[in-house]
């Protein structure tokens, strides 16, 4: 069994940084996407960044330009770059993991940005 745990939200001024990691507990890692999502009080969860086990990545137009993805298979991590935030950005932020018929969440971290 895969487990995701997300770390790194938190607090912000409009205009911060933050930077989100997801450890994950299984050897499964390299070979499947991994992506981060968001769910706003009152809104759908949504995908916000996702990357292929050989690096390829896509990103909401929200973020583009804002947020990275990366990741480091060998340390078995996700990671988002969050910078430029805005008020908009506030969310609970999960950490999802898919392919090889599995499908992985982590717990969600929360990103408050301040105006």
């Amino acid at each position: 069994q895969v487990q995701l745990v997300e770390s790194g939200g938190g607090l912000v001024q409009a205009g911060g940084s933050l930077r989100l990691s997801c450890a994950s507990s299984g050897s499964i890692f390299s070979i499947i996407t991994m992506g981060w999502y968001r769910q706003a009080p009152g809104k759908q969860r949504e995908q916000v960044a996702a990357i292929t086990p050989g690096g390829n990545s896509n990103y909401a137009d929200s973020v583009k330009g804002r947020f990275t993805i990366s990741r480091d298979n060998a340390k078995n991590t996700l990671y988002l770059q969050m910078n430029s935030l805005k008020p908009e950005d506030t969310a609970t932020y999960y950490c999802r993991g898919w392919g090889r018929s599995r499908d992985y969440w982590g717990q969600g971290t929360q990103v408050t940005v301040s105006s």
